[in-house]
């Protein structure tokens, strides 16, 4: 198990853009596959983006296609979302989630069992 914390949530208006971060704890880093998720009120989570321990394989939700961008930095165990032209549809609370690479393809929901606590994304119109 490792311990996740983000930050890099806030307001922001139609347009613009955010970088959440996620820090995450342990030495074991490199063996995890990272991922962003996404629940907005009354709707349920859902895999917004993901990305393999070799940073080699990325997933996209088809939403955020061409406007998001994850990354990570294995030296700062540190994953990251970039969000740009954000849109209201956006709004909802991002948490990032780890999976040990022995417990499938970084692109399945199953799986991610370390989370953080979630950082609140709001876009106005």
């Amino acid at each position: 198990q490792v311990q996740l914390i983000e930050s890099g949530g806030g307001l922001v208006q139609a347009g613009g853009s955010l970088r959440l971060s996620c820090v995450v704890s342990g030495r074991t880093f490199g063996a995890y596959h990272m991922a962003w998720f996404r629940q907005a009120p009354g709707k349920e989570r859902e895999l917004t983006a993901s990305m393999s321990s070799s940073g080699t394989i990325t997933y996209y939700l088809d939403s955020v296609k061409g406007r998001f961008t994850i990354s990570r930095d294995d030296v700062e165990n540190t994953v990251y979302l970039q969000m740009n032209s954000l849109k209201p549809e956006d709004t909802a609370v991002y948490y990032c989630a780890a999976k040990h690479f022995s417990g499938g393809s970084s692109t399945i929901t199953l799986g991610y069992t370390s989370w953080g606590q979630g950082t609140q994304v709001t876009v106005s119109s």
